[in-house]
């Protein structure tokens, strides 16, 4: 269990991640380069100190994973049970573009299983959390929670689609998904629409890293929706293997939603 006082400093952390990040974006940034090509920017940097500093003072018994700092080994990483899982700044992408579409994601792993998650988008201030188990919550600036909940599909179905990540397999799968509305959608936000009800569905085929899905999809499933990895349909599990990267996925706030026709031998 995740008590009172642990969630909202995790949700202060996630918010003052938020406002470094927009700080950032106000005044101009450095964009770089990692050994995958992937862009960082100094509101990655900033974002990732940050968190990484307040979640050590906060759980200093709780090891952190964040983007920044993936380059830790797998033979250390086996060994634990319990750890917080970081994406300072998801959608770096969609930061260089400005578009707003980014956020920032701290999720806490027990088992291999996501079971505390927290996504605050830095534009709007908006928090969307949850804990294994319990409630999903939607929290607008200072105002009160508001649980949030999974609707019945609206048809036609609105899909989520990567404004950065689209492939040709992904083209073949919205293909065979009949009449769907494709809404553009950057970042973790897709899984905290999804558990709003305001999105159906969000299916990635590619990779994405463990750090990406962590937070978004406790707060999906605490929603009443699920993540299942395309091949298996099991839900995503975290650390149990030497890479960091996820396999094909589907994102649903319906589960019993015909997906398995929809990813047939992509």
């Amino acid at each position: 269990m995740v008590d009172s006082a642990l969630r909202e400093a995790v949700i202060d952390i996630a918010h003052r991640a938020g406002a470094a990040i927009m700080q950032v974006y106000a005044s101009g940034f450095d964009i770089q380069c990692k050994a995958d090509d992937s862009p960082v920017t100094t509101a990655d940097l900033a974002a990732h100190r940050l968190i990484v500093q307040g979640l050590g003072e906060l759980t200093p018994d709780i090891p952190v994973l964040s983007e920044e700092s993936a380059q830790l080994p797998w033979e250390t990483r086996r060994q634990w049970q319990r750890y917080w899982l970081v994406d300072p700044l998801d959608g770096t992408r969609e930061f260089i573009k400005r578009n707003g579409e980014f956020s920032v994601n701290i999720a806490l792993i027990d088992g291999g299983l996501s079971v505390f998650g927290v996504v605050q988008a830095p534009v709007t201030g908006v928090v969307w959390h949850a804990e294994r188990g319990g409630k999903a919550y939607r929290r607008d600036g200072g105002s009160e929670d508001v649980i949030i909940t999974q609707v019945p599909p609206a048809l036609p179905l609105r899909v989520a689609a990567s404004r950065s990540h689209r492939s040709p397999r992904t083209e073949e799968l919205l293909a065979r998904m009949g009449e769907i509305e494709l809404v553009a959608q950057g970042s973790s936000l897709k899984f905290c629409r999804i558990a709003e009800g305001t999105l159906d569905v969000y299916p990635r085929l590619g990779p994405t890293s463990e750090w990406d899905t962590a937070a978004g999809q406790c707060v999906l499933e605490a929603a009443g929706g699920v993540v299942l990895a395309a091949d298996t349909g099991e839900a995503f599990q975290y650390n149990q293997r030497p890479r960091l990267l996820n396999g094909d996925f589907v994102a649903l706030g319906d589960a019993s939603l015909p997906w398995q026709t929809w990813v047939a031998g992509l």
